[in-house]
């Protein structure tokens, strides 16, 4: 039987985050091995075990697998988050590039010098009202049905979800005006392995504070 998924990155969001989400919301248990130091960084680099030199990586079911969108993509076919067909593959996947382009932003903001982020955060609440949230509610309007792809759970709802409350921590009337995606973030929240996830004391990770910042700059810079 193989053991439970290890997750190795710094004790932080970032790229990582998305793909705990997603193993919390299949209820797949995981460890994660946190980097502390660049020295932490290095060992992995001088194992062999990072391709590109690169985190996030995932130890699952024998591989070490890195690149995040390669990540995504095991998990939901491991557990039926992609679709039923090769044409709700590519919607699932056109949905979770732009998710995954309006996150960087929201995941880069913290990490910007403190002069940055006031434009950062404008841009991030533009984009967010005048281009990805509006497209996300046309899609659900568009069919009427409860997720995004052929009214079954993928990867791009838990995705769109996490997106969700990611802006509405910088912004809480993000999505005052779409009604299909307050919806839809009611409806994954209460899936009880998602419910969990959101408690207190699980492995979803905090706001980025000043200590993270510090961190991520021992290890990345």
């Amino acid at each position: 039987m193989a053991g439970k998924p290890k997750l190795h990155y710094f004790n932080a969001r970032g790229r990582m985050e998305s793909i705990r989400w997603l193993l919390a919301a299949v209820g797949v248990e995981f460890e994660e091995k946190h980097m502390k130091t660049r020295e932490d960084l290095e060992k992995l680099r001088k194992d062999g075990v990072l391709m590109f030199q690169q985190v996030p990586m995932v130890e699952i079911d024998g591989m070490k697998l890195v690149q995040t969108r390669a990540i995504f993509n095991y998990i939901a076919n491991k557990h039926n988050l992609y679709g039923k067909d090769i044409k709700e593959r590519a919607l699932i996947d056109m949905y979770t590039e732009g998710i995954v382009d309006l996150n960087e932003l929201v995941l880069i903001h913290p990490f910007l010098p403190p002069g940055e982020r006031e434009a950062s955060l404008t841009q991030i609440k533009d984009k967010a009202k005048n281009r990805y949230f509006p497209a996300f509610e046309k899609v659900l309007k568009s069919h009427g049905q409860d997720y995004l792809v052929g009214n079954r759970l993928s990867k791009g709802d838990i995705l769109l979800v996490e997106l969700l409350y990611n802006v509405e921590e910088l912004d809480p009337s993000a999505i005052t005006s779409f009604p299909l995606l307050q919806a839809l973030k009611t409806r994954i929240s209460n899936l009880p392995t998602v419910k969990k996830f959101l408690q207190p004391g699980s492995q979803r990770k905090p706001p980025v504070d000043d200590k993270c910042r510090e961190e991520a700059k021992n290890i990345f810079h």
